[in-house]
């Protein structure tokens, strides 16, 4: 479905808050917003696979891979790594419901990990460079984003989860490293970046960097160890344009 006409909301970190997330989007109607999730729908609450099937069922949105879903993926493939997992919040039941739903692996196994938007706006779960590892330095790729998401789909259907995981899981620096943002943006042929993963303290999304850099993860879910009273929705949901 078409979404370039769409205004554009982004939802940080759910981490299985389906009732919160319920709540965030409310005021923003599915029909007219392009919504974008960041990854990192699962674990820590009670409802990820809940929170997982909301997203992919809401019209016009785009959802990308975060390492939360990675590692869970990674302990439905292989046994050995549920404890693991659940040491990350990943829930037991969770895991038992997606071994069930083929549809819903099929679909997370296709998730990207990069999105430019129509605004020239990179998605992206955390906010750092480690995605340039998959770029073939010896070819002009002619979309690097796409290069980039073909080799995670790759990773992700190829037992690759570990350097998935490196990559996805690594703490945000593009708030500390400007030229190294800066570098980014132009390797990926965007203007600016938005990412969640690692939690801020602000009341609304973190902008650095004259808004070439914004953060959406304000530690939205309750079962979130970041989490706080005074982490507002408003923190991880919000429009795009209202940060211009």
């Amino acid at each position: 479905m078409a979404t370039g006409h769409l205004p554009i909301l982004i939802v940080g970190d759910v981490h299985g808050d389906l009732e919160r997330l319920f709540t965030a989007l409310k005021p923003y109607p599915a029909a007219q917003w392009h919504t974008v999730f960041l990854g990192d729908l699962v674990d820590y609450g009670f409802f990820g696979v809940g929170a997982l099937r909301y997203a992919r069922d809401r019209p016009n949105t785009t959802v990308i891979l975060g390492n939360h879903e990675v590692a869970m993926l990674w302990a439905l493939r292989d046994p050995s790594r549920a404890g693991w997992w659940m040491s990350i919040g990943g829930q037991q039941h969770d895991l038992e419901e997606l071994r069930r739903d083929q549809a819903l692996q099929a679909w997370m196994l296709d998730r990207p990990a990069l999105v430019r938007l129509p605004d020239r706006t990179l998605a992206q779960h955390c906010g750092h460079d480690g995605y340039s590892r998959w770029l073939d330095r010896n070819h002009s790729d002619s979309d690097p984003v796409a290069a980039i998401n073909e080799r995670v789909g790759a990773l992700l259907k190829g037992h690759g989860e570990a350097e998935l995981w490196d990559v996805l899981s690594a703490t945000n620096s593009f708030d500390q490293y400007p030229l190294r943002l800066q570098q980014w943006l132009q390797a990926t042929d965007c203007r600016r970046t938005v990412f969640g993963h690692t939690p801020h303290r602000n009341n609304k999304p973190e902008v650095y960097h004259e808004g070439r850099a914004i953060n959406f993860d304000g530690g939205f879910s309750r079962r979130h160890k970041k989490h706080t009273r005074s982490s507002p929705v408003g923190a991880s949901v919000a429009p795009l344009d209202v940060l211009s």
